[in-house]
């Protein structure tokens, strides 16, 4: 069979139902709350995995949040591919900004609306039905094809960090990771850093300041000082012609950090967070010893100053050559579906695919649905797209990994 046919094997409505069965059971992880979390949505996966033939695994990261992991194999000795795709998905926010229900799934337009339409569980059906459409043109390759459906990717990752752990990730020659990316060929992505640094003082009476040390004005100094070595980082890296500048960006400042805040107390901690955004070039230990050294320098200058800098994740950028076969199978597959050439382009964030390639997988980022969609109130996703997603995941599958 020529290996163009596999699309024809789509079924268009199949994609489409799928998405809304998905998008129908809930998996915004709500702690706490009975059923809040990707459990329903896992088992529903789970069943149709099994009822597809597939090797499937079902398991529970932390109770409530499972993994799935389903393997089609071909019975020929051969690579490993590996589709990935998440459960999750964030929450919904005030339902008087939808003009869907966002759990509803409603097609208008020639769009299908709904929290996880488009990130991601849109691309997850995908990847499912493209498996389906390999089945029924029982296209010839070797090898398999490994579905990893895990949760947790929009909080700290902690489905795809046990997927690794178990040596899921073993073997696996080269990944898919499905995301909304407009079908651009996404090849690199940045890092990211989440850090917190906490200031110390003596708490005082705001009428008499000098009476104690002032933890906020000690963080107002690291905050100017860690904006200029932001601006140094561009300078010395530049614009990342895919994934734009770097950044060290503070979200959250908070004092006092614990008990309950006053006008006319001035507390004893300062805590910020920080979200540090990274791109090919800058190194992530070289970034935390040149903000340590922030923290020394200002200690020197402030005999009351103290500060403590805590990473508390680490997530590298990632950078797939456009030679790596990986790539080749994706960007052909597009070219031969579409009549077009592929877009090259980055991810402005972090995906699971980031600790898939700390494990030394070649990855590459591409799905259905506007990027800048996700999280919005009356997300979507163009069903046209999503079904080109479908014949471009089924024909990427069977190039990869060849007769």
């Amino acid at each position: 069979m020529s290996l163009d046919r596999v699309g024809s094997f789509v079924e268009e409505e199949e994609v489409v139902r799928l998405t809304q069965q998905l998008i129908r059971i809930p998996s915004v992880y709500r702690p706490g709350v009975a059923g809040g979390n990707e459990e329903r949505v896992a088992r529903y996966v789970e069943a149709l995995l099994r009822d597809m033939g597939l090797t499937v695994y079902y398991e529970e990261v932390v109770p409530g949040r499972p993994n799935v992991i389903a393997f089609y194999d071909s019975g020929r000795p051969g690579k490993t591919l590996l589709f990935e795709g998440h459960t999750d998905v964030v929450t919904e926010g005030d339902t008087d900004q939808w003009s869907y229900d966002p759990f509803g799934a409603a097609i208008a337009n020639g769009r299908l609306y709904g929290r996880g339409a488009c990130d991601t569980k849109g691309n997850l059906a995908a990847a499912i039905c493209a498996v389906k459409a390999i089945q029924r043109a029982q296209s010839p390759f070797c090898g398999r094809i490994l579905l990893c459906i895990p949760c947790d990717e929009e909080g700290m990752m902690i489905g795809i960090k046990h997927f690794i752990g178990r040596g899921w990730a073993d073997g696996v020659d080269g990944a898919i990771i499905c995301e909304p990316e407009e079908n651009q060929l996404c090849i690199t992505q940045k890092g990211a850093m989440r850090a917190i640094v906490k200031t110390y003082g003596k708490m005082a009476h705001g009428a008499m300041p000098l009476t104690g040390i002032n933890p906020n004005t000690r963080m107002a100094r690291l905050i100017v000082a860690l904006e200029q070595l932001e601006q140094a980082e561009k300078e010395r890296i530049g614009q990342h012609p895919m994934l734009g500048w770097p950044s060290i960006t503070p979200t959250v400042v908070q004092a006092p950090v614990k008990g309950e805040a006053q006008l006319n107390v001035m507390p004893d901690q300062c805590m910020t967070m920080l979200d540090i955004r990274t791109v090919p070039g800058q190194d992530h230990q070289e970034l935390r010893q040149k903000m340590e050294a922030i923290l020394d320098q200002l200690a020197q200058e402030d005999r009351d100053f103290r500060a403590t800098l805590d990473v508390i994740e680490d997530r590298p950028w990632t950078l797939t050559a456009k030679d790596d076969p990986i790539v080749q199978a994706v960007a052909d597959s597009y070219q031969a579906i579409t009549g077009r050439n592929p877009v090259y382009n980055g991810v402005p964030g972090a995906t699971d695919g980031t600790f898939l390639h700390q494990a030394g997988i070649p990855i590459i980022t591409t799905g259905a649905g506007d990027r800048h969609i996700p999280h919005h109130a009356d997300e979507y996703v163009d069903l046209d797209q999503l079904v080109e997603t479908t014949r471009l995941y089924a024909r990427s599958a069977v190039a990869f990994l060849g007769a």
